[in-house]
C-alpha cells in the first residue's frame, strides 16, 4: 500500500468562477490559478502524484502551457488517475478537508464527492470530503484564499 499526502491553496478574486471538487460553487469570487484553479481536486492530484512516484500537479500540468489554460481540474485528475493505474496501482478511498471562510459548502460535499469519485472510481464511497473554516484566522480566515488538503491510499492492482 502506499500513502500520499497533498496541498494546494489559491487566492480569491474578482471575475472568476469558483470550482471545488469539481462543481461551480455560486459565489462572487473564484479562485485565480492557469486552470480552473480547483483546490480540493489539486490536492487530490498532488496525493495521487504523491503515492504513485510521479512528482507534482506543477511538474505534471506546468502553469504557462496554454494547453491546461482554464482547463478543468477533473480533465487532469483524471490523466494523473490512468498514470496511477499504468504503475498498476488503484485507488483505494480519498480523504480531503477544505478550508474556507465563505462560502458555505456543505450543500456542495455530495456532488463533489460523486464528481471525484467518478474520475477516481471505483464511486463517491472511497470519497471523503469535508468543510471547514479556519476561525478568521489567517490568509483563509479573512476571506483571502481557500486550501485543500488531501490524503489518498493506494493499493497494487490484483489483475
Amino acid at each position: 500500500m502506499r500513502i500520499g499526502c497533498g496541498y494546494d491553496s489559491h487566492r480569491l478574486v474578482e471575475g472568476r468562477r469558483l470550482v471545488l471538487g469539481g462543481v461551480e460553487i455560486p459565489f462572487e469570487r473564484g479562485l485565480d490559478g492557469w486552470s480552473d484553479a480547483d483546490v480540493v481536486t489539486h490536492a487530490v492530484i498532488d496525493a495521487l502524484c504523491g503515492a504513485a512516484g510521479l512528482g507534482d500537479i506543477g511538474t505534471l500540468f506546468p502553469a504557462g502551457d496554454e494547453r491546461f489554460r482554464d482547463v478543468s481540474s477533473l480533465v487532469l485528475l483524471d490523466k494523473v488517475v490512468g498514470m496511477v493505474r499504468e504503475r498498476g496501482m488503484y485507488v483505494v478511498n480519498v480523504d480531503v478537508t477544505v478550508v474556507a471562510e465563505e462560502p458555505v459548502l456543505a450543500p456542495f460535499i455530495s456532488e463533489m464527492r460523486r464528481r471525484l469519485g467518478t474520475s477516481i472510481q471505483p464511486d463517491a464511497e472511497c470519497v471523503s470530503i469535508k468543510a471547514k473554516t479556519n476561525e478568521h484566522m489567517g490568509f483563509v480566515g479573512r476571506g483571502e484564499g481557500i486550501a485543500a488538503f488531501a490524503v489518498v491510499l493506494l493499493k497494487p492492482s490484483c489483475e
